[in-house]
């Protein structure tokens, strides 16, 4: 085999997958090239509008935080019984959405699953942006921040009141800026080669400053690599826990209580594989238009592709069995309180199109995946995951607001609706996260660059292996 036949060889394959990571002849320059090009070149009209759009709806988190800092959350639409309501609804949606960037980056770097490499980066950055759009919610739900939100922090207190360590809340605080801080910290770190790849490449003085500053002084060298790899496996093996342990928690802020529709012990397990069906869903929603816009075809792959729809399939299975159960022990505990909520007021109450839509996006949606025609379709695959982000907001509505609004005195039962005020929170934080991923898009790589190069190498390697394995078989 020809020195080229090597340097141009499609990427490691699976024997029961033949289907390669990495599509077309690459080189390490034309991939530095072609992955680095969207940082270089001047963004374009669809990028324009979509930042334009990003910013408008950003702006209506400006107004929104702003008239409830003046006003108080009595702007809210938060109210008794349903004292939580959109605040902890969108906190526990944007948690969720966090934990496929764990998942994809720590666990499956653990499990070496080579089609990590070219979602890693975009799941990364998904979960910093979606952990900041969640830390809103809580921090203002404290009403004036600036009095109330230092309690939470176990610093000495001279007036002898301390966090109350046994609720979940506070429980909350540690486990999410744990999340947060690795989180961060793995993003970076895997960042540091491709910033110096943008440094290398530069044409511009200031801009080779700016990139030559984040790289660090990195210089490639064996030494680098050999921390860089140790430095990121220890941050997988920390990060992957985590995984568990923050959905967990907030699943506990739930499970703790004696409210019917709550208090169940499927929570944290159920939490966990909702906030990795969630996340997968956000991945792929934002996938799919960049792998269109910025040419990632060749190292997005169909298969990639295709392997995030078996995992929303597989949680999505996950969630099924949670709501089933949490019916089951409903009707088999003999629990009257427990009973009506879950066949009564869920089903049948003010809330019920809430219910049924939730059903419907996480249920019946995700078995679509179990035909190839199907997660292979891009269109189908993209609607299927818009969908499943709005079945995983309308189950955190269904757990929180329809479980409060009755509970065991019909003399304390409400109801609820939410004030401009809440949506505009809601479609504010959205428009954040739109605006923090736009501009990682333009100047960042979106993929992980040196971690395709060393893909194409290991295929380039076994190029090599293959002809000596086939002739000691024959031998």
């Amino acid at each position: 085999m020809s020195a080229s036949a090597h340097a141009h060889s499609p990427g490691p394959q699976d024997p029961l997958d033949p289907r390669p990571f990495i599509e077309g002849q690459q080189t390490d320059k034309s991939l530095n090239d072609n992955l680095l090009d969207h940082v270089w070149r001047g963004p374009g009209k669809g990028w324009w509008a979509c930042f334009s759009i990003a910013l408008a709806l950003l702006s209506c988190l400006a107004v929104t935080l702003g008239y409830t800092l003046y006003k108080g959350i009595g702007a809210w639409g938060n109210n008794i019984p349903v004292a939580w309501a959109f605040d902890i609804i969108n906190f526990v949606w944007w948690i969720g959405i966090g934990h496929a960037g764990t998942l994809i980056s720590a666990i499956l770097l653990l499990f070496q699953q080579k089609w990590r490499t070219s979602i890693n980066r975009f799941a990364e950055a998904m979960t910093l942006f979606a952990v900041m759009c969640a830390l809103i919610f809580p921090i203002f739900h404290t009403g004036r921040p600036w009095f109330a939100a230092y309690w939470l922090f176990p610093y000495p207190s001279i007036q002898g009141i301390w966090p109350q360590f046994k609720s979940p809340l506070v429980w909350d605080v540690f486990a999410v800026s744990t999340y947060f801080t690795i989180s961060l910290l793995f993003w970076f770190l895997g960042l540091i080669p491709d910033l110096a790849a943008l440094r290398d490449s530069s044409q511009s003085k200031k801009a080779r400053f700016v990139y030559g500053l984040l790289a660090m002084g990195w210089r490639s060298s064996g030494r680098h690599w050999a921390e860089y790899k140790w430095a990121y496996l220890l941050l997988a093996g920390l990060s992957t826990p985590l995984v568990l342990s923050v959905h967990t928690i907030v699943s506990f802020d739930f499970a703790t209580s004696i409210n019917p529709g709550w208090h169940t012990t499927i929570f944290p397990p159920y939490f966990v594989a909702g906030a990795i069906f969630s996340g997968f869903a956000m991945v792929v929603t934002w996938l799919i238009p960049a792998r269109q816009f910025l040419g990632l075809k060749h190292v997005v792959t169909m298969r990639h592709i295709e392997n995030m729809a078996k995992v929303m399939l597989a949680t999505g299975m996950m969630v099924s069995y949670g709501y089933i159960m949490e019916h089951f022990v409903a009707w088999y505990s003999g629990n009257r309180y427990e009973y009506d909520m879950f066949f009564k007021v869920r089903w049948q109450g003010p809330f019920a199109p809430v219910f049924w839509l939730m059903a419907f996006c996480n249920v019946v949606v995700p078995q679509i995946f179990w035909w190839k025609r199907f997660r292979t379709s891009l269109v189908v695959v993209w609607i299927a995951s818009l969908l499943i982000n709005v079945g995983m907001w309308c189950e955190r509505f269904n757990i929180i607001v329809t479980s409060l609004h009755r509970d065991f005195l019909p003399g304390s039962w409400g109801t609820y609706s939410p004030t401009w005020v809440d949506i505009g929170l809601f479609t504010g934080t959205i428009g954040l996260f739109s605006t923090l991923f736009l501009l990682f898009l333009k100047f960042l790589p979106a993929v992980a660059v040196q971690e395709i190069k060393e893909l194409r190498h290991e295929a380039e390697h076994e190029a090599h292996a293959a002809p000596a394995g086939a002739s000691g078989g024959a031998h």
